[in-house]
């Protein structure tokens, strides 16, 4: 694998960055990660495990490299998946591998429901499809939560929030905007309130990545190879929770990855899953029909 080169790709509303380590022997379909908000950086240590493929890695439009040039506001899932369609068209069209984590499973599916033709096999780790669980509307009431708590209070005391909903295990209570939760100074997070409102988690895709309605119609119906993954230590997490809802809305079962939401992590962001493990389970999955 070579060294990644940066490229740029103009589409409506935003210019794309996104990096591309070429493996010039392989045979393989192209591998591309994506998540959302995170950008392609999250994914360096998974990346080292997979030199005998091309792999493509992105910044999501209004992330890292990525600007928008249409303005401020939210990002939806449908946008984003027109940018993957765009980046998989200049890729060469696929059909192309995609690992998609969280807000980027989210934006996967969206993108196999309308282009199942570019994408040979979806593994859609941990998407927070809240719409898909048994408790949608305390689980989209908890997330109307924290956005009015960024709109009003600013990036720390939404961040606390969001780490006590996305840490729960099990169904979100009735109560939850009621229920104490932790400082921010506490994690970590800045207390005072700088006025801006274009984070991308909250001012951008938390509202429409959790409150999207997947087409499981069209899924079901698609020629894409769709695998759910959940984290086996996230067991009971809201986003877990949905990987399996979602899985079986498609009629499949949902494969356990080792560690937890950010398996694959190796540090990045402060955060270290197993990607060595992980990595052995997502080729596994990647290679079963090969």
């Amino acid at each position: 694998m070579t060294e990644p080169k940066t490229h740029t790709l103009d589409v409506p509303g935003a210019v794309l960055r996104y990096d591309v380590r070429e493996a010039e022997a392989s045979t393989a379909p192209i591998l591309l990660m994506i998540g959302s908000p995170m950008d392609a950086s999250g994914f360096a240590s998974l990346a080292g495990h997979f030199r005998d493929r091309t792999l493509v890695t992105y910044d999501p439009r209004g992330v890292g490299r990525s600007e928008r040039t249409g303005g401020t506001g939210e990002s939806t899932p449908e946008q984003h998946a027109d940018d993957l369609h765009r980046l998989i068209s200049v890729l060469g069209g696929g059909p192309v591998d995609v690992f998609a984590s969280s807000g980027g499973a989210v934006n996967g599916l969206v993108l196999v429901a309308r282009h199942p033709e570019q994408v040979r096999t979806l593994v859609a780790h941990e998407p927070p499809a809240a719409q898909a669980l048994p408790d949608r509307e305390q689980a989209l009431a908890a997330v109307v939560d924290i956005r009015r708590t960024y709109e009003r209070d600013g990036f720390g005391p939404a961040m606390a929030k969001f780490i006590a909903v996305t840490s729960l295990r099990g169904a979100i209570p009735d109560d939850f905007a009621d229920l104490p939760v932790q400082n921010p100074a506490e994690l970590g997070m800045p207390t005072e309130d700088d006025g801006s409102r274009d984070d991308p988690l909250f001012g951008q895709n938390i509202m429409t990545c959790t409150h999207h309605e997947h087409d499981f119609d069209a899924l079901r119906a698609a020629s894409t190879r769709i695998v759910i993954g959940v984290g086996a230590e996230s067991e009971g997490e809201m986003a877990h929770r949905a990987g399996v809802a979602v899985a079986e809305r498609l009629g499949t079962k949902a494969v356990t990855f080792p560690s937890h939401h950010g398996g694959f992590l190796g540090g990045e962001f402060g955060m270290k899953g197993d990607p060595d493990a992980f990595a052995v389970t997502l080729r596994q999955v990647l290679t079963e029909e090969d």
